[in-house]
């Protein structure tokens, strides 16, 4: 579009396009104003931006110390408890006359387990086998020459003292076919052995963490966490097998020993 000519005014120098040099200085006014108000926005945000970071650095210098301990513990008592391992084992030519006389001897065994005063639920059977028999021959070759048959039973022996009774009545009624294989002493009930084991645990733990808090010049705090491991009774006696014409055994129970085991953490004041 053609531009009007200007007339110039006496005394007045001529000026082309004053609306465009206008808007012009109004946008550089503009633009200064605006980065005004985004540099003062900005400037409290990069001030408060170590703040932010000061309650992080503080929560770390306010961790406490801790110190994780092992205690052990045990304790003994006298059993109350012994369980047999018995059975009985026939070898014959056939695996039907082993069987048949392993089932006698068995009957032998249970009979007179029962009138020994052990009770049914206290008699269970552990395992029941019927295995050839092999011989080599003068060639080399492996031929069946019989047959085993063989049943242990686990038995609880709750009177202690008589064990040794019932194991030498075992063996007289079972003959050479009878097996002693093993006993173990127990207590029938462990809770209150390792109620006591436990408590040792924990008074060596306790007393292990506060000797580290006082070599390391702190209190000992409150306690973090507590795991206790597998409790452990070591020391169970076991009985070879016995000859049939030993009437009764001699044993010695001696002491039933739990042991417990527990991981602390405390924290350090």
């Amino acid at each position: 579009m053609p531009h009007r000519p200007v007339t110039a005014l006496p005394g007045r120098p001529v000026t082309a396009f004053p609306d465009r040099r206008a808007r012009a200085a109004r946008l550089l006014a503009a633009g200064a104003v605006l980065g005004g108000l985004l540099l003062g926005a900005a400037a409290p945000a990069l001030a408060a931006a170590p703040e932010r970071s000061a309650p992080r650095a503080a929560a770390r210098a306010e961790t406490p110390a801790t110190v994780t301990v092992t205690g052990s513990g045990s304790a003994s008592a006298a059993p109350d408890l012994a369980l047999l391992s018995v059975g009985v084992e026939v070898t014959k030519a056939t695996a039907k006359e082993a069987m048949a006389a392993q089932t006698a001897a068995a009957e032998a065994l249970l009979a007179v387990l029962r009138k020994e005063g052990i009770e049914d639920r206290d008699i269970r059977t552990d395992s029941l086998a019927l295995t050839p028999v092999y011989a080599q021959t003068t060639g080399g070759e492996s031929k069946v020459t019989g047959y085993q048959a063989s049943q242990t039973f686990s038995v609880k022996v709750r009177e202690i003292d008589r064990t040794g009774q019932v194991i030498g009545a075992v063996n007289g009624a079972t003959g050479d076919a009878g097996r002693v294989n093993g006993v173990v002493f127990d207590v029938a009930d462990p809770k209150e052995l390792r109620a006591k084991a436990r408590e040792a645990a924990y008074k060596d733990a306790y007393e292990k963490a506060s000797q580290h808090a006082r070599l390391s010049g702190h209190r000992l705090g409150r306690l973090v966490s507590l795991s206790e491991g597998d409790s452990l009774r070591p020391g169970h006696g076991a009985l070879p097998s016995m000859p049939a014409d030993e009437p009764s055994v001699p044993l010695a129970p001696g002491e039933i020993q739990e042991q417990v085991t527990v991981s602390a953490v405390y924290e350090l004041l």
